[in-house]
């Protein structure tokens, strides 16, 4: 089985969990802060993903974290599972996944805009605005700044991008100029 549908696997399974506890936040809130501590803590995550390494060992290893880091008991038993199936290398996509599948369950699309210049909240309300009447979804808005597009913006919504920027409006020109 491939290393992406065991994490879209579990990640179904704990968005299910969670929607039938009516703690979707909470866990992937939790989710996402012990996915982080193994990304940042290079040895804890040598040592967890270690084959010489007692699953008990892991284990007990793994209870002192989620206890230290207070996590509620559905997220320590998710991730007492995942530590005695031999899975924790695959939180970091299963944080991911879990993401995906909590906003699909919310209504929720997230987009990222681009702009040349810092967007004022009136304008980036705006553009959430639009999106939301185009998707009919509630928006997740980030926006970011890129100078070397001259103006205009680039948006990506749901895996579309959308490039207004004049930067690629200019690189049409030229290549219709050169086209002939």
């Amino acid at each position: 089985m491939s290393s992406s549908a065991i994490s879209k696997r579990y990640a179904q399974a704990l968005v299910e969990l969670a929607t039938e506890q009516k703690l979707v936040e909470q866990y992937g809130a939790e989710l996402e802060a012990i996915s982080a501590v193994l990304a940042r803590e290079d040895a804890l995550r040598s040592l967890m993903e270690s084959p010489t390494l007692a699953v008990e060992k892991k284990s007990v290893i793994m209870g002192e974290i989620v206890n230290k880091m207070e996590l509620s008991d559905g997220m320590k038993n998710f991730v007492g599972l995942l530590t005695v199936k031999d899975r924790l290398q695959y939180l970091g996509s299963i944080q991911i996944d879990y993401s995906t599948f909590a906003d699909e369950i919310s209504g929720v699309v997230r987009a990222s805009v681009t702009s040349a210049v810092k967007l004022t909240k009136a304008q980036a309300d705006s553009i959430k605005l639009g999106l939301e009447t185009q998707t009919g979804k509630k928006i997740d808005l980030q926006s970011k700044v890129d100078s070397s597009l001259l103006g205009g913006l680039k948006a990506e919504v749901g895996g579309k991008v959308f490039d207004g920027s004049i930067k690629t409006q200019l690189q049409r020109i030229e290549d219709t100029l050169k086209k002939g």
